[in-house]
């Protein structure tokens, strides 16, 4: 089962199932967001919420999407109160491209292991824990607020200070926070970690500045556990045509790390346990057109599927102007 986000024909804001037996309307529902608080509420699990809600008219998410009319698949009133936050070197293989990009030049840095290398490793040796203890922690970044959310077909800004514009196709787990601080997991959908790979690697200090741009996720929400192997491709098309493609892999059966260990070491953080947020936390990669030497162009399309995840999420490039930025004295 999975939701979708949209507007309609005329408008106004629905939100949409696909099952088994196709793709509806859930009637009286705007919100995938109020729907979630609803079942919190109930103590019912959303794909209750969504039955009990009844079966209203056929829709074509298909033409949905291409009529640009697509939502993201979960999003808040309030954008400040939505989270966009991730995780890297999580995923087997993930390690040789950060590790590329990080290695110093000198031969004496050849024999010692980048931190990159370092944090992999802990994540292969500590990242899936016997059931009841805690494993190593992995490394973590902040993308920012539901104001850097772009929906599904619109084009993803980079800006004008930006050195790259590349994409990161990964898996990204979808939260509410109940009125109790509890952490209340929707589901799993696919997600564009957009960054900018040649600012992080002048200096692995310089992560935190390259993950501060848009990111895409959607265009549906699909409900349950993430399946334990994710095998999608990703894409980039210039003029119609596909200039780069390459398979990418996820789920726990390709990964160093378990979902439940990177959840505990992001809701640790009482500050993420909030009433009411939203958290969109992305689960890492290990394919990057960036490793393959691909500098993307405004108007570059990417293109990110996976069968079990149905439509693609797909978003072009855009090129931001420069948008000077005066502090004043008040």
């Amino acid at each position: 089962m999975s939701l979708i986000q949209y507007h309609t024909a005329d408008g106004r804001r629905a939100v949409g199932l696909i099952d088994a037996q196709g793709a509806v309307e859930v009637p009286g529902v705007e919100t995938v967001y109020g729907l979630a608080l609803e079942a919190i509420a109930a103590g019912t699990s959303l794909a209750a919420a969504v039955a009990a809600k009844g079966r209203g008219a056929a829709i074509d998410p298909a033409t949905i999407l291409a009529d640009g009319r697509m939502l993201a698949p979960v999003d808040h009133p309030d954008p400040a109160h939505l989270f966009l936050t991730g995780t890297g070197l999580t995923h087997l293989g993930s390690a040789s491209t950060r590790d590329a990009m990080h290695k110093k030049t000198s031969e004496a840095a050849e024999e010692t292991l980048t931190d990159s290398m370092k944090m992999f490793r802990m994540g292969l040796e500590g990242g899936k824990p016997a059931p009841g203890t805690v494993g190593v922690q992995p490394e973590w970044f902040y993308k920012g607020t539901g104001f850097s959310v772009v929906a599904p077909e619109q084009p993803i800004p980079s800006p004008a200070f930006a050195r790259d514009a590349g994409e990161e196709p990964e898996m990204a787990g979808i939260y509410i926070i109940g009125k109790d601080g509890t952490p209340w997991r929707l589901g799993f959908a696919l997600a564009n970690e957009f960054s900018d790979h040649v600012t992080e690697r002048v200096n692995y200090l310089y992560l935190a500045h390259s993950k501060l741009r848009h990111a895409s996720y959607g265009p549906q929400l699909r409900l349950g556990a993430l399946p334990a192997n994710v095998s999608g491709v990703s894409r980039i098309r210039r003029d119609g045509k596909v200039i780069w493609e390459k398979p990418f892999l996820s789920g726990e059966d390709n990964m160093s790390h378990t979902i439940e260990n990177l959840e505990h070491h992001h809701f640790k953080y009482e500050l993420f346990r909030q009433p009411g947020d939203v958290h969109v936390h992305m689960f890492g990669t290990a394919t990057l057109s960036f490793a393959d030497g691909i500098r993307t162009e405004p108007g570059d399309v990417f293109e990110i599927e996976e069968a079990q995840f149905g439509l693609p999420l797909r978003n072009p490039v855009a090129i931001e102007g420069e948008k000077p930025v005066r502090v004043r004295s008040l």
